[in-house]
């Protein structure tokens, strides 16, 4: 700007005496403006025709043109016409930016691309705009690991002064981190501290999920979480200097040295409780994990601190603050600790508000709050109702938040919710080892009218199986705790050495027993028949029920599921007890139990560890015998991997009958290969077989071991699993791939 003016302001004291300090301008003009108005552009300025303008007026004037915003070049002259000073402000307008483009990227896509971007179209080309522009663009390259991305914006202007504005990027390689080394750390071992890091280094997955990519915004939070490591530890002097980057293999990889001033370790003192005692203080110290003499444990604290938050706040003191008073003693390495509660205004639910539900009713997500309106504040109860609201499956987000009521005493509580979409329609194609290439179709609603309604309708068709059934079931019933379904189906099925079709239909009851826990009764009528037996089949027992018969039967359920989010679980497990007792008429006399848990335990990483197990017996109470599609069947990606479906257990000849008594359990490992996208890889451990009546449970223990791949894809839950067969027979394979893909019916 000074480059243009200077000269100007050199010419203006050339072309007047040089004793002038100041001109009478008798009038302004503006030129080279097109699209802004010269009304606009002198209402800018303080200078009217007849002032007395000095060369520092004419700075100031073209100073307040150019904070328009709307001009790249600005001059001025000052003429003398018939004795008469005319003020000229010759000025150049920024182009119209009429169109943004894109050269170059291949690794982010311009829909990404243009997410970053401050410059918009229409309007005028902004210098400032575009460089931010291209800083937001850098950065998005190496959040995603490319820290050497060029970025150049390129502008073309037209005879009418519209412009295209064309970035060219050249993206460089992709720059992952290496190595990341320590250097001051004897406390703690370097394996240790990675693992506390968010920034991880690179392995060979790389190229799919992007881990090893160097983000400077997580890397400064990774410095206070290797703090707070230190901190739980009793060092809390250590000090923790800023990355040191090095470039390596020709710029490829990236080597990070982080360095560590551990300092003393402190020791807790004196430990003591003061100000609001809602309990006696011997009970409340009972609450507090950290004692004297032990090391100093911010992370211990925390909780402490959250611990006694909670009690309070379940007794209706939403504001209590407790305040860890510490007094640090640098020589005898000395914390003393006193926690200063201030309880506060005991605080009631005033009102709730539910917000963000479009089509769920309120009733819907208020029965799923433990709370009403006038009861006392209970920080658990919000905990279990926003559980209980996320678990409905009908929200991506549920907040639970409160506002200020008519008085201190009353506060608001505000539902939050983000609804997705709870319907379905789909008509495509599956895959499973069992059934191969599947035809299905599927109407379906979680949430049908949002009464919260669970309604489907569906249909497949394989090589092997057609399938049809439609089912409702309404969990809160007239608007109470007990739930009502019902189902219709239809199903033909062939196997190896025979078809089998089932028509029929049950009704359900169930109604909560315990926290988390529900039972249920359920009816179920079915016409059964078994045919096309083939030739060559030599068991009695397929032989025998050859033809039709009739099932009427009662089961009675119980299920608990503790899980922390029922449609992907980490910690928490889920059980099922059921008795079926058949006979209430019909051809087929039985009774089954079977008896199932799993359990789910977060590692790190957000690695989870889970244990299933089911045992399950079967008898007949009557002379009949146990019909061949309820005995127990094992072998499949749906119980024991790596052995053929439904070929684990007893054998007449070379027919698999199934037992009347099965065990087996499932030991998986699960750990996240790309979060963002669901997808999950697994080992595990598979044991367990089917028996006989005559037969010991547990004898003769079927084992495998595998591999697999767990996605929630577009076309429905995809597994993709291999089992190696520790113990592999005659005429049984050494390993099963097998994998499904589309939603099984």
């Amino acid at each position: 700007m000074l480059r243009r003016i200077l000269p100007i302001l050199c010419l203006l004291l050339l072309a007047v005496p040089v004793y002038a300090d100041s001109y009478k301008v008798s009038d302004i003009q503006i030129k080279g403006n097109s699209r802004v108005e010269t009304a606009s552009i002198l209402a800018a300025i303080s200078i009217k025709p007849g002032d007395l303008v000095s060369p520092e007026d004419i700075d100031q004037a073209m100073h307040s043109i150019f904070a328009l915003g709307r001009f790249e070049d600005i001059s001025a002259e000052l003429n003398d016409v018939q004795g008469a000073k005319i003020l000229t402000f010759q000025v150049k307008e920024l182009p119209l930016l009429r169109e943004i483009g894109f050269s170059g990227n291949d690794e982010l896509s311009e829909t990404k691309l243009r997410e970053k971007l401050t410059v918009k179209v229409p309007e005028l080309y902004s210098y400032a705009k575009v460089k931010e522009s291209v800083a937001a663009m850098k950065k998005a390259y190496a959040e995603e690991g490319y820290h050497a991305a060029k970025i150049e914006p390129q502008v073309d202007i037209d005879d009418r002064n519209e412009a295209t504005l064309t970035f060219k990027i050249v993206e460089g390689e992709k720059i992952l981190i290496d190595k990341i080394h320590f250097v001051g750390n004897r406390a703690i071992d370097s394996d240790d501290l990675k693992d506390a890091m968010e920034s991880k280094e690179r392995w060979w997955l790389s190229w799919m999920t992007g881990r090893g990519a160097y983000q400077d915004e997580i890397m400064q939070i990774d410095l206070e979480r290797i703090k707070a490591a230190y901190q739980d530890k009793g060092y809390m002097d250590v000090k923790v200097a800023q990355p040191k980057l090095t470039m390596i293999n020709d710029n490829r990889y990236l080597d990070v040295l982080i360095e560590i001033d551990e300092g003393p370790q402190y020791r807790v003192g004196k430990l003591d409780i003061k100000g609001d005692l809602l309990k006696p203080k011997a009970e409340l110290l009972q609450l507090v994990k950290l004692k004297s003499g032990d090391v100093f444990n911010r992370g211990l604290l925390r909780e402490d601190v959250l611990r006694l938050t909670d009690l309070y706040a379940d007794q209706g003191f939403a504001y209590v603050n407790v305040a860890p008073l510490t007094n640090k003693d640098k020589v005898t390495r000395i914390i003393d600790l006193d926690l200063d509660i201030d309880q506060g205004t005991k605080v009631y639910f005033e009102k709730i508000k539910i917000r963000g539900n479009t089509k769920t009713r309120d009733k819907v997500i208020r029965r799923e709050l433990p709370i009403v309106e006038g009861e006392a504040y209970s920080a658990s109860k919000l905990k279990e109702g926003k559980r209980n609201i996320r678990n409905l499956g009908f929200f991506d987000e549920v907040n639970l938040t409160t506002s200020p009521g008519s008085e201190p005493s009353r506060t608001v509580l505000n539902v939050d919710v983000n609804e997705h979409p709870t319907g379905t329609f789909s008509v495509g194609f599956g895959y499973s080892s069992v059934d191969h290439l599947l035809m299905q179709g599927s109407v379906s609603q979680d949430n049908f009218l949002g009464y919260a309604l669970k309604l489907n309708l569906s249909g497949s068709f394989s090589s092997s199986s057609v399938t049809y059934s439609l089912g409702v079931t309404d969990p809160h019933f007239l608007d109470t705790d007990w739930t009502l379904g019902g189902e219709l189906y239809d199903t033909e099925r062939e196997w190896n050495d025979y078809d089998l079709n089932r028509t029929g239909g049950a009704i359900s009851a169930g109604h909560p027993i315990a926290e988390y826990t529900k039972g249920y009764l359920t009816y179920r009528y079915e016409e059964q028949k078994i045919f096309n037996v083939a030739p060559d089949v030599t068991s009695r027992l397929i032989l025998d029920q050859e033809g039709s018969s009739t099932l009427s039967s009662i089961t009675a359920t119980i299920n608990r599921n503790s899980t922390d989010y029922h449609p992907d679980p980490s910690t928490g497990g889920i059980s099922r007890l059921s008795l079926e007792y058949a006979g209430l008429g019909g051809t087929e006399h039985f009774a089954k139990v079977v008896a199932e848990h799993r359990h789910f335990f977060p590692l790190f990483w957000g690695t989870v560890f889970s244990v299933h197990g089911e045992v399950g017996y079967v008898t007949r109470t009557e002379s009949d015998p146990v019909p061949v599609g309820e005995r127990f069947y094992l072998g499949g990606i749906r119980s024991l991997r790596g052995f053929e479906n439904r070929e684990v257990g007893p054998k007449e000849g070379t027919d698999f009958i199934g037992g009347e008594k099965e065990g087996y359990f499932n030991l998986e490992y699960i750990f996240p290969i790309a979060k963002e996208l669901g997808l999950k890889g697994l080992v595990f451990f598979d044991t367990g077989n089917t028996w006989l009546e005559g037969e010991e449970y547990f004898t003769d223990m079927r084992s495998s071991v595998g591999a697999g791949v767990r996605w929630l894809s577009p076309l429905g839950p995809l597994r993709l699993e291999w089992g190696y067969n520790l113990d592999p027979r005659v005429d049984e394979k050494h390993s099963v791939f097998e994998f499904s893909v589309g939603s099984a019916f």
